[in-house]
Parts: structure tokens; sequence; C-alpha cells
């Protein structure tokens, strides 16, 4: 995977702008390079780059902006803004504009700096350009996206660029976090041959990993550790320190015996054990504010069981209540 590489074409600036449910949207993206990343060792295993930019939900009527919620979500797979969009009608409700942000890798697991450069300029020139105040910001991450958070903060805390988020709080839900618990989870998937979604999954994520972290965890541990921004194996919790100050929320759906019957998974491959460790390690750090919220099988909404169908059981009502709280 070619991350950060830069096209010697000049991007053409996609600009639109629509009034949607109470909001107005404002997209700007630029047009894609025509080139393609490898995802695997298959001739056919690569993906095509995606628009780089944003899509952004601010309240109509002028009505004044208290705060802004900002998602790393993909312009690919993520449609741009699949999760923010679930936020829209809260966040408008209380004065909140909603940002949806992509670079230009699909399924960006910010490897490379260059990626997390890239999705913090298009922040900076989101807020300049629509004049966002830089007051009671929330980052939101579903899935991947919630990895992309993490790792976002723990390079700004770590460069203190000269355009800083306030940052006022982080909800995570349902991510991957812990890479070593991951990459062994794909390759069980591979092992096992059960489930096809599971296994191509599994394929993908592990080639990435070892081609980015040189190697697997048993033969370079400490990149791995280095990686995850959360791991059961880091025995000296290294990442922690970057949030141990924020508010933190992190969303989990208890689905076991959905995922041994279609997947035939045990209950340490999923992104649950991620979510428990991370609110774990933040409350022995002397986090009070950390919060582990768990959806129980009869709160579910879907019969599907994922990231985005834990996302969409979430209770966003209570959780902008909870927003609105941290900015009191």
């Amino acid at each position: 995977m070619k991350i950060g590489i830069k096209s010697i074409l000049i991007f053409l600036l996609v600009f639109s702008f629509s009034k949607t449910n109470g909001q107005n949207i404002i997209e700007e993206y630029q047009k894609a390079q025509n080139d393609s990343i490898r995802i695997g060792k298959l001739d056919s295993d690569f993906l095509k780059y995606i628009e780089t930019g944003y899509t952004l939900a601010k309240p109509e009527n002028g009505k004044n902006i208290s705060g802004v919620i900002i998602f790393l979500e993909d312009s690919g797979f993520e449609n741009k803004n699949i999760s923010a969009k679930q936020m829209y009608s809260q966040a408008n409700k209380a004065g909140f504009a909603v940002l949806s942000v992509s670079t230009e890798i699909p399924l960006d697991f910010f490897f490379s700096n260059n990626s997390i450069i890239d999705a913090h300029k298009t922040i900076k020139n989101a807020f300049e350009k629509n004049y966002l105040p830089n007051k009671n910001v929330f980052l939101i991450g579903v899935g991947l996206s919630g990895h992309r958070a993490l790792k976002y903060v723990e390079y700004i805390k770590k460069t203190q660029p000269k355009f800083s988020l306030n940052i006022s709080g982080l909800i995570i839900c349902d991510a991957p976090l812990d890479w070593v618990r991951q990459y062994n989870e794909g390759k069980r998937d591979r092992r096992i041959n059960f489930e096809e979604g599971a296994v191509w999954e599994g394929t993908f994520s592990n080639y990435v990993l070892e081609k980015h972290l040189n190697g697997t965890p048993k033969s370079n541990l400490e990149s791995y550790l280095d990686f995850s921004t959360y791991s059961y194996s880091d025995e000296t919790d290294r990442h922690i320190q970057y949030f141990q100050e924020f508010p933190i929320r992190a969303y989990m759906e208890i689905a076991i015996e959905y995922w041994l019957e279609k997947k035939r998974k045990t209950t340490i491959d999923n992104n649950a054990p991620d979510m428990v460790g991370l609110i774990a390690q933040m409350k022995l750090a002397k986090n009070e504010n950390a919060e582990l919220k768990i959806i129980y099988p009869q709160d579910s909404k879907t019969e599907k069981k994922n990231t985005a169908a834990t996302w969409i059981s979430v209770d966003k009502d209570e959780l902008m209540e909870w927003i609105t709280i941290q900015c009191e």
C-alpha cells in the first residue's frame, strides 16, 4: 500500500452545497487520482484511490454553532458521511456542526503520518473556510475510523501543530485498536476458512499489517504495539497518556451467539475486548470520565452484527445529551 503518494496531476476541486433535513450540507472534495494501491498478493488485489476532502453539515436558519463533531470516515467505503449523518438531527438541535473528513487512501489505517497530516490540513481548511468555532470539539469514530480518531489525537499531542483542535471529548464505537489481537483474529479466520467475508477481511488486514509494520506480532511485536492505540499485550500502556485527559466513551455490542453461529468467532475475535480494555486503562490512569456503554441483545436495532450495526443501535439522543454536558 503506497501511503502518502502525491499525484503529479492537478486535482480538480469538487464543491457542492445543498440543504436537507434542517442542515446546510457543504461538500468539498478533490478528484481522486487515477491510480490504485495494492491490498493483497493476487493480481486483482487493488483498491482505487478515493476523493480527499470533507462534508460539513451546519445548522440552518443562521443558528449559532456552539460546537463541532468530527468523523474521520473515508469517501469510498464509508460513503463520505455514512456514520456522521446519523447524528445530523441531534447535532442540529443542539447547535453543533458535523464534519466528515476523508484522506485519499481507501480504508486508511493511518500507517503513515502523511495521511494524518492530510486529514489535519483538511480539518484546518474546513474550520477556516466555514468559520467554525474551535471549541466544544468532539471526535467520533466508528469501526476503523475510531482507530483513526485516536491516531489523530496522538499525533496532534506529539507534534503540537500551530492549528490545534480544542477537543472536549472522544467517542469510540466498536473500533479495532489492538492490532496484535486483530492480526491473530484475521489469522484464525483464514485458517478455519468458515465465512467468506471474514476470510477476505483477515487476508486484507493481515497483508497490510505485515507490509507496513514489517512483519507479524511474533516477529516484530514492538512495531504492532507502537501502532496500536491500545493493546492488551502492551505492559507499558504507552499510548494512554495521549487520551487520559479527555472525557471518553467506548461503545460495544454483546453479540456472542451471532458471531459464533455466523462466523465461528470466539469472544476475543471482535472489537469488544479493545473497547473494554481502553476504558479499563483510562480508569487506571485516573480518568473519572471514561465510560463503557454496552448494547445488549434486547437493545439492538439490527439483525446483522458489525461495527455499522453497533453504531445504528447507539442512542443518539442520549449521546448528544452527554456531549452537551461535557461542554458545560
